[in-house]
């Protein structure tokens, strides 16, 4: 008889060792790639003492800024669905753009911002239309919307930069601060994060591209205008890494006509790392905080340690790879569907 009760509970604690398995799973899948931020922020902060400092950890959160106003465009056309491997040429464009309008047009500083977001929509309605009218792989349409749309910079430059004094109105955009306390870069880029979140997880816009994203078939028989949702998608991108341009030459204090072109990899880098966090296989404006933060400290920690100025873009490989891997091999992520 005791046997038998024993024997009756073994299948219930079996059950129950699988649920907690599975829990096990689900949690580490889901807050992984946070307790690897964590962990990176412990060992540099054990590696170095300037690593935890006040001015370092602002001064970290400036860098990157610009990496968070682009990311967060990216993240919303990749929740969508689409891929946008212009931005950082847009970015450059819109830099360029507003240095010449303040100092070769001697247009006031909220003109030349506004051209410059301008040419950033203007971007993303192209890619737009090239992937829903000529459906064009967004891949493929990005890509050739790159090199359109550094010709149209090299085209205004002449290939030089523009060197030349701006508004100080205009450097506030990088050098002021909020109160006195809080860098004017940081507000401006959390004021951007906080937009594109509430535009994704509180809008209808936002269901509609993430529902795209999720699966186009669906969405459009279940009425969502998946056309539409994919060239907003798209524009929102393009005009955040028009942002992120201003905001790169107001840092510069130059209007230089590569000066954007290496934020493509970063961004793809924060926003595919963010695809691992809180809701694997999606893109979210909070992963790509994330993965932004993780670029963040990696590049500073390992300056701040003394490593080579190349290990940076090798461990930000390493850490990719991994990690994107890893969601990959579990199902969570899956790329070309």
């Amino acid at each position: 008889m005791k046997g038998q009760t024993l024997a009756a509970k073994r299948p219930d604690e079996t059950v129950a060792h699988a649920q907690r398995s599975i829990d096990f799973s689900q949690l580490a899948s889901r807050w992984g790639t946070v307790a690897a931020a964590v962990i990176i922020f412990i060992a540099f902060a054990l590696g170095t003492d300037r690593f935890v400092s006040l001015d370092n950890i602002s001064n970290v959160l400036v860098q990157i800024s610009v990496l968070m106003v682009i990311s967060s465009g990216l993240t919303v056309a990749v929740a969508s669905g689409e891929f946008d491997l212009s931005i950082g040429q847009a970015a450059s464009l819109a830099g360029v753009l507003v240095a010449g309008m303040l100092v070769l047009a001697h247009q006031s500083v909220p003109v030349a911002i506004a051209v410059a977001l301008l040419s950033g929509v203007a971007i993303g309605l192209i890619n737009g239309l090239l992937v829903t009218v000529l459906r064009i792989p967004s891949l493929i349409a990005t890509l050739a919307m790159g090199p359109i749309a550094l010709g149209v910079n090299y085209a205004y430059t002449g290939g030089d930069s523009i060197y030349a004094t701006m508004p100080d109105s205009f450097y506030a955009i990088a050098k002021g601060t909020v109160f006195g306390v809080v860098p004017m870069p940081i507000v401006i880029a959390l004021v951007t994060v906080f937009v594109f979140y509430v535009l994704l997880n509180r809008t209808r816009l936002g269901r509609s591209v993430i529902a795209t994203g999720a699966n186009i078939q669906a969405a459009r028989l279940s009425g969502i205008k998946v056309n539409r949702a994919r060239v907003t998608a798209l524009v929102l991108s393009a005009a955040g890494a028009a942002l992120g341009g201003v905001m790169l030459t107001a840092r510069l204090g130059t209007g230089q006509s590569g000066a954007g072109d290496a934020y493509l990899m970063d961004s793809l880098t924060a926003v595919f790392l963010g695809m691992t966090a809180f809701k694997p296989g999606r893109a979210t404006i909070q992963g790509t905080l994330v993965g932004v933060v993780i670029i963040g400290m990696l590049d500073n920690g390992l300056n701040l340690i003394g490593a080579p100025f190349y290990l940076q873009n090798i461990v930000r490989g390493v850490v990719m790879v991994a990690a994107v891997g890893l969601a990959v091999l579990r199902g969570e992520i899956r790329f070309f569907r």
